[in-house]
């Protein structure tokens, strides 16, 4: 039995000195990782702008729109049952630019016509929730871009509604 004892001592000292050997690569890879983000953060990395430098890189340019007021709109909605309604509004268009200012101006006659023959069908019903408002936005903007074509609109912003 003695020779028996003295192989399983032999064939465990080879076991702990693989094991010795795998922590030491181990110990020594994480090292060399540690040295190297050392040397990565302190002369490869990107150095912060001083403090006034770094809110001018970090200022986005807003795109430049131009915005063309419309003179307020009351019409008298389609009545339901004989009760009288209406509508003010106050309508705002948002342009790219100034020179497309200058090419719808003459047209706005035509806008503001077909936006009264428009608001003038409406009906209370159509402007409740968002959902009638998104509609009445989307519909000004078609007609205004039909009305001025081949010169366009991005936006139809409301100033004011009031549906009495």
């Amino acid at each position: 039995m003695a020779v028996a004892e003295a192989d399983i001592d032999a064939g465990a000292a080879p076991a702990k000195k693989g094991k010795g050997k795998l922590l030491i690569m181990i110990g020594a890879g994480l090292a060399v990782v540690i040295i190297l983000a050392a040397v990565w953060f302190l002369f490869l990395s990107p150095k912060p702008a001083p403090a006034g430098e770094a809110h001018a890189a970090e200022v986005i340019e807003a795109p430049k729109t131009f915005i063309f007021n419309l003179p307020s709109m009351m019409v008298n909605l389609n009545s339901e049952g004989g009760t009288e309604s209406f509508m003010k509004l106050t309508i705002a268009l948002e342009v790219a630019d100034e020179a497309m200012m200058t090419t719808i101006q003459p047209k706005m006659a035509i806008v503001v016509d077909a936006f009264q023959v428009y608001l003038r069908e409406l009906r209370k019903s159509d402007l409740e929730g968002s959902a009638g408002i998104f509609r009445l936005k989307e519909e000004l903007l078609r007609r205004v871009n039909v009305a001025i074509a081949p010169a366009h609109v991005n936006s139809v912003l409301f100033k004011e509604i009031l549906v009495q």
